[in-house]
């Protein structure tokens, strides 16, 4: 499969920008320290990320380069600031542009955990709106994103970018781990809950009598 091949830290400038486009339009384009906050920010990041002035640098270059990103220094200022072009590159924007950066920034995901961690960056109107999106961006030439095979555990089929190319086996399985890991957690809580609960109804029912 023909797919686009982005490093790292191309990907996590790209989703910080259309992110924050959403969120801070006031303070969009970003400047150089901006987007290092925004990069390197320890909250909706997965991975989180610690990268350097030079290495983002890097990374805009080669995104200037490959014309995703473009510079612009505003009439009177020293400082130049950043903004992605991915509306005219690869013609998206609302849903599928929102898809899109959820997926960059915070690794593979459901269609139902997309809606849910998409906040102020999109309202998407339900699961089949995301659903749409996805596979919209599934069907451009090189497609942008890929539905991965369900795994043991999975209530739901995960979604990834395919921005750094195709991802391996071990990635999959990685992200699989993580998501059974979480949901065994909540099941031995919910669990713990319920036991709780039926100690204080025993507790009750002593007192009543």
């Amino acid at each position: 499969m023909d797919t686009h091949q982005l490093d790292a830290a191309e990907v996590r400038v790209l989703g910080a920008l259309v992110e924050k486009q959403a969120l801070t339009p006031d303070a969009y384009p970003l400047t150089l320290n901006s987007l290092s906050s925004a990069c390197n920010q320890l909250t909706s990041r997965e991975p989180v990320m610690q990268l350097s002035d030079a290495e983002l640098s890097a990374a805009l270059a080669s995104l200037m380069a490959k014309k995703l990103v473009t510079e612009r220094l505003p009439a009177g200022s020293r400082v130049a600031k950043y903004e992605h072009r991915l509306n005219y590159e690869w013609n998206i924007d609302g849903a599928r542009q929102a898809a899109l950066a959820l997926l960059m920034l915070r690794g593979p995901q459901t269609s139902a955990e997309i809606r849910t961690r998409s906040g102020r960056i999109y309202s998407f109107g339900g699961v089949e709106e995301v659903e749409s999106a996805l596979e919209a961006l599934a069907d451009k030439y090189p497609p942008l994103v890929m539905k991965l095979p369900r795994q043991p555990g999975e209530r739901e089929a995960r979604w990834c970018h395919l921005l750094s190319g195709e991802p391996g086996p071990n990635e999959i399985s990685a992200a699989a781990i993580i998501d059974v890991g979480v949901a065994g957690r909540v099941a031995a809580l919910e669990a713990e809950v319920a036991a709780l609960k039926a100690r204080l109804q025993q507790l009750e029912q002593s007192l009543g009598e």
